[in-house]
């Protein structure tokens, strides 16, 4: 579990990352890009989710 978690928080950190220090060229280019990241941000916590319960399974 531990490696998803690093894995999560280097995401996080990328994501708080690109929001402060993205260059606002095109504001139309830097929301597509935080939507897609949000997206994937909250896959990844699904499929945090869904490791966490398969073992609790076990």
């Amino acid at each position: 579990m531990k490696p998803h978690l690093i894995i999560f928080g280097i995401l996080v950190f990328g994501f708080i990352g690109y929001n402060l220090f993205a260059p606002d060229q095109d504001s139309r280019t830097t929301t597509v890009i935080s939507i897609v990241y949000s997206s994937i941000l909250f896959g990844y916590i699904a499929f945090l989710a869904f490791t966490v319960l398969k073992k609790m399974k076990k």
